[in-house]
């Protein structure tokens, strides 16, 4: 069973926090932080990513961390951001087109995640693992929350019971794209007694967005041990919005490769061709997130696709009945058939050749990165269900690494979780 916990957030008051949200720290690059600073100098990026801010030096160099304490501290000592003085929970909502997203913003536990209480479906990088465990050492907080989801059952008709009036949030943000973000702050003792006791019963959740942030947060306490360090009370907990399970969206993940290897273009889609069909796809809609499949009854194959000098193809390949889900997995399959054996990739974690692009970035974004040079050759892939990736986790399975993109996306800066 899982264990959840309220916890005294750091957080900009209702005119501060408009201006203090920001997008995620692992859906911009440095290029786009610095210029959403340069735009905005009271953006939490300060805080999340402080490299944007130090070009000359090296995103791990220690200074760079240094600097996103020294961001944080100048927000509080300026009183742009404040400490609660009761522990609560809070309520986190989102409204886009039509649509609400409602989730909890409580502390978990770092044992419940190393027990696999909390249930985890992709292998994080090194690099970036490394990257958040000592930014949160720096700064002595989570400043990012991990999204889980739980099998919702009623739970989430308690928890919009909460909000069902004319209830004023503590913080509200519209984002650049139009949507909502709403923060609710819940200190009433019986309420919060009556959420812990709804969790209590649920006997997992499941990471969907931050796997990086929760690793780096036991990083943190088992470094601390190692050390001979307390690691004792707030710093063994870290941050998390839960969400129904049938409540969010999933896109899929990109890949981006720096390379096609010895080949040329002609003998790379030859040696595609013996192991997928592969058809040029055409003109796509450069803002959609997803490329429709063409292939007639698409769930009956593995579908990705592939832009490779100024051209989309589209590459499919029969399902086989016998392969157990994570191996029948797309993303999976163009590991096992493309990456390593055509490219020599085989730790897709750490190999610097590839990256990876958000589903929730349009597709022209991919082509841009292709056509200017950055990238070689990009692989847009298509959305899992829900359910698959949860089945995942319960059997143990680790999809490849970024593998789901979930929606809602929330912002940094609105809620913070501090342990020093």
């Amino acid at each position: 069973m899982v264990r959840i916990y309220r916890f005294t957030g750091v957080r900009p008051d209702r005119c501060a926090a408009p201006a203090i949200a920001a997008v995620p720290y692992d859906v911009v690059t440095a290029d786009e932080a610095r210029a959403v600073i340069a735009k905005n100098p009271q953006t939490f990026l300060h805080v999340s990513r402080p490299d944007a801010e130090l070009p000359d030096l090296a995103p791990n160099d220690v200074r760079v961390y240094q600097r996103a304490r020294e961001n944080f501290n100048a927000l509080l000592a300026d009183g742009r951001m404040k400490k609660d003085t009761v522990p609560a929970m809070y309520l986190y909502r989102v409204c886009h087109d039509g649509e609400t997203f409602l989730g909890l913003c409580c502390c978990l536990d770092v044992d419940d995640y190393r027990n696999n209480s909390i249930r985890r479906h992709e292998q994080t990088r090194y690099d970036k693992e490394e990257d958040r465990t000592r930014h949160i050492e720096a700064v002595g907080a989570h400043n990012g929350p991990v999204v889980l989801l739980y099998y919702n059952q009623g739970i989430l008709s308690f928890i919009e019971s909460l909000i069902s009036g004319p209830v004023v949030p503590d913080a509200e943000v519209i984002s650049e794209t139009g949507i909502l973000h709403q923060i609710f702050r819940i200190t009433d003792r019986t309420v919060l007694d009556r959420l812990e006791a709804h969790f209590s019963s649920v006997p997992s959740l499941y990471i969907a967005d931050g796997h990086h942030r929760a690793k780096a947060a036991l990083n943190v306490v088992e470094r601390r041990i190692a050390a001979g360090k307390p690691a004792e009370g707030e710093v063994t907990r870290f941050m998390g919005v839960l969400f129904a399970h049938d409540q969010v969206k999933i896109h899929g993940y990109s890949r981006l490769l720096t390379d096609i290897g010895a080949y040329t273009f002609d003998s790379f889609i030859h040696r595609l061709e013996d192991s997928f069909d592969v058809r040029n796809y055409g003109p796509v809609d450069g803002n959609g997130f997803n490329i429709p499949p063409r292939v007639l009854h698409p769930e009956k194959f593995h579908v990705f696709h592939m832009y490779l000098e100024g051209d989309w193809y589209e590459c499919t390949r029969p399902l086989n009945a016998c392969e157990p889900p994570l191996e029948a997995l797309d993303v999976a399959i163009l590991q096992k058939q493309v990456l390593e054996p055509m490219l020599g990739i085989t730790d897709p974690r750490g190999d610097p050749r590839l990256q990876y692009l958000g589903g929730a970035r349009p597709v022209s974004d991919l082509e841009k990165l292709v056509d200017h040079g950055t990238y070689r050759v990009a692989f847009a892939m298509q959305p899992v269900r829900v359910e698959t990736v949860l089945s995942i986790a319960d059997a143990n399975g680790v999809m490849p690494p970024k593998s789901t993109w979930f929606e809602p996306k929330l912002l940094s800066g609105l809620v913070v979780h501090t342990f020093e």
